[in-house]
C-alpha cells in the first residue's frame, strides 16, 4: 500500500522483509528490497538496528513503518530521529503520551474528551483494583495499558473472579508487550465501536475525515468495518469529529492517527484509545473522502504541514471493509496458513482489494492472518451489501480456509441488515 502511494508521488521506495517474507508482493514492487533477517519478528521487523542499517545502505531519507510491528514504537520513532531519518509517522512524544492508555484518559480528561469510568491511572496492586471496582460497579474491564490487539484484556462480571482476571491479565501484558501494568475500566455492554480518522500538523491544524464503524469483531479484532454508521447522526458525527480534533491539538499530534470511541445505546460516547498510525481499515475512509491517506501522512511528514482544511472533506456514499484473513471460521476462526494454489480477486464498479498475495504463495504461518482487504464503494448501505455479496462469491481462493464464508453469512443475517447490531454480535451468532 506504501509503494504504490509513493509510486504514484515518483518516491523510490525500499522495501525490508524477513525470510519468512522473501516471495512477498511488497518485496517484488519496490525499487530495492533488503532481507533483514529470519522469520522471528524480534530478529527482524522489531529488529531496530537491522531496520536503520538497511535505511543507511540504501540511502532512505524516510522509513514508513505500516500499522503493526515498530509503528507504534516511540523508541524507534526516536532512533530514526537521531539518524536524520524521517520516521513517517508521530512524534515519540505523541507515541508515548497515547500509548501508555492511563496516561492517555489523564489527557483526554483534562481537554474535556469524554472517557469511561475507571483507575484514575495504573492499578497499583489488587487492593486498589478492589477500590475501583466497588466504585465504578460491575462488570468491569481489566486492560493492559501499553497494550493493543485485545491482548493483555479482560472482563470481569462478578467479584470471584477479580483476582484470577487481573493476574491473567498482567501476565499477558507481560509477555505481549514486555510491560505487564493495567487499569481498569467500566465495562460498556454491548455498545458500538465507532473510530474518527483525522489528520494534523505540528501547526496546531487538524481535520477529520468522519468515522468508521468497527462493531463486527472477534475477541477485540476487528473483521468488518464500514462508513458511515448506520447509528451516527450527522449531530453525533460532529460532536465526536470535534472530540478527535481537541484529542489530536491536546497533544500537538503529529501525522494520521485514530481515536477510538465506545458508544453506548443512549448515543453517549467514550474515548477509549488513540492509534499513533495509520490502520487497517483506512481505505474505507479513502472510499468515501476520495483522499489517499498515505499520501497526506507523507506531505506531512516531508513538509509539516497539512494542507487541507475541515472544508475540504466531503463524505459520498457509502463504503466496508471485509478482512479477508487465513482462517477457518467453522473451526472457531483457527489460523489456517499454506500455499494458495489459486488467488483470483474480484473487481468491477466500486471494488478494491489491497494484498500482498498472488497464486502460488505460501501465507507464513509467523504473522498476522490477514491477507487482504476487500473493500466494497456504493451509493448507498444496501447497495455495498449487494455488491460485496457478488465480489465475495466472484473472490477465488483455493488452498486454505478463509474468512470469505463468515462474511457472506454476516451478509444474510438479519440484524446485522438492519444496522442495529453491538461488539457481541459475533459472539452471538457466530461461535
Amino acid at each position: 500500500r506504501v509503494i504504490r502511494a509513493c509510486k504514484e508521488l515518483d518516491i523510490p521506495s525500499v522495501a525490508v522483509y524477513s525470510e519468512a517474507d522473501a516471495e512477498s508482493l511488497h518485496v517484488k514492487l519496490a525499487d530495492e528490497a533488503i532481507c533483514i533477517g529470519p522469520s522471528e519478528p524480534a530478529k527482524s521487523y522489531l529488529n531496530i538496528p537491522a531496520i536503520i542499517a538497511a535505511a543507511e545502505v540504501s540511502g532512505a531519507e524516510a522509513i514508513h513503518p505500516g500499522y503493526g510491528f515498530l509503528s507504534e514504537n516511540a523508541y524507534f520513532s526516536e532512533v530514526c530521529e537521531a539518524n536524520n531519518i524521517t520516521f513517517v509517522g508521530a512524534s515519540p512524544k505523541n507515541i508515548e503520551s497515547m500509548g501508555n492508555k492511563s496516561e492517555a484518559k489523564k489527557i483526554m480528561t483534562k481537554n474535556g474528551v469524554p472517557v469511561v469510568p475507571g483507575s484514575d491511572g495504573l492499578i497499583k496492586n489488587f487492593k486498589h483494583l478492589q477500590e475501583v471496582s466497588k466504585k465504578t460497579g460491575y462488570p468491569i474491564m481489566i486492560k493492559a495499558s501499553a497494550g493493543g490487539g485485545g491482548k493483555g484484556m479482560r472482563i470481569v462480571h462478578e467479584e470471584s473472579q477479580l483476582e484470577s482476571m487481573y493476574m491473567t491479565a498482567k501476565r499477558e501484558a507481560e509477555a505481549s508487550f514486555g510491560d505487564g501494568s493495567v487499569y481498569a475500566e467500566k465495562f460498556i455492554e454491548n455498545p458500538r465501536h465507532i473510530e474518527i480518522q483525522i489528520l494534523s500538523d505540528k501547526k496546531g491544524h487538524a481535520i477529520h475525515l468522519g468515522e468508521r464503524d468497527c462493531t463486527v469483531q472477534r475477541r477485540h479484532q476487528k473483521l468488518i468495518e464500514e462508513s458511515p454508521s448506520p447509528i451516527v447522526s450527522d449531530k453525533l458525527r460532529q460532536k465526536m469529529g470535534e472530540a478527535a480534533i481537541s484529542a489530536a491539538k491536546s497533544i500537538r499530534y503529529h501525522g494520521a492517527g485514530t481515536v477510538e470511541f465506545l458508544v453506548d445505546k443512549y448515543n453517549n460516547f467514550y474515548f477509549i484509545e488513540m492509534n499513533t498510525r495509520i490502520q487497517v481499515e483506512h481505505p474505507v475512509t479513502e472510499s468515501l473522502t476520495n483522499i489517499d491517506l498515505i499520501a497526506q501522512q507523507l506531505y506531512i511528514s516531508f513538509y509539516g504541514k497539512l494542507k487541507l482544511k475541515q472544508a475540504d472533506i466531503t463524505m459520498n456514499g457509502h463504503a466496508m471493509e471485509f478482512r479477508i484473513n487465513a482462517e477457518d471460521f467453522k473451526r472457531n476462526f483457527a489460523p489456517c496458513p499454506g500455499r494458495l494454489e489459486l488467488f483470483f480477486p474480484p473487481g468491477g464498479t466500486g471494488v478494491r482489494v489491497d494484498s500482498y498475495a498472488y497464486p502460488g504463495y505460501v501465507v507464513p504461518p509467523y504473522y498476522d492472518s490477514l491477507i487482504g482487504k476487500l473493500v466494497i464503494w456504493g451509493r448507498t448501505r444496501s447497495e455495498v451489501i449487494h455488491r460485496a455479496k457478488r465480489a465475495l462469491n466472484e473472490f477465488a481462493i483455493d488452498g486454505i480456509e478463509t474468512t470469505i464464508p463468515f462474511h457472506l453469512e454476516v451478509l444474510e443475517n438479519a440484524t446485522f441488515l438492519s444496522g442495529h447490531y453491538n461488539t457481541g454480535f459475533v459472539d452471538r451468532y457466530f461461535t
